[in-house]
């Protein structure tokens, strides 16, 4: 069953973390991600939540999305992004196909 990772981004200093972007791309090429959000723009719909940046990746299972999250390249990303983002992020699994 697939599973996503779904990020909230507060970036506070843009220029580093163009290397925790360029460490993230290279974990999500090692794990088969799919990336279905990257940035763009949000327009609050309901309730107070009000992100600026959102990332939502497809993984094929959450054992996958953990793997990623796990790996060493992402922990690389990791420690670039330090100091230089807010993160919030969650993994959740995707419901079942029609069948």
């Amino acid at each position: 069953m697939s599973a996503y990772i779904i990020a909230d981004v507060d970036v506070t200093d843009p220029v580093q973390y163009e290397e925790y972007k360029r460490w993230s791309t290279a974990a999500i090429q090692q794990h088969g991600a799919e990336v279905l959000v990257r940035g763009g723009a949000v327009t609050v719909l309901e309730g107070d939540w009000h992100p600026s940046r959102v990332v939502v990746l497809r993984f094929a299972s959450v054992a996958a999305a953990r793997a990623f999250h796990d790996s060493e390249t992402y922990r690389r990303a990791r420690q670039a992004r330090a100091g230089a983002a807010v993160m919030r992020m969650i993994v959740v699994e995707g419901v079942a196909p029609n069948v």
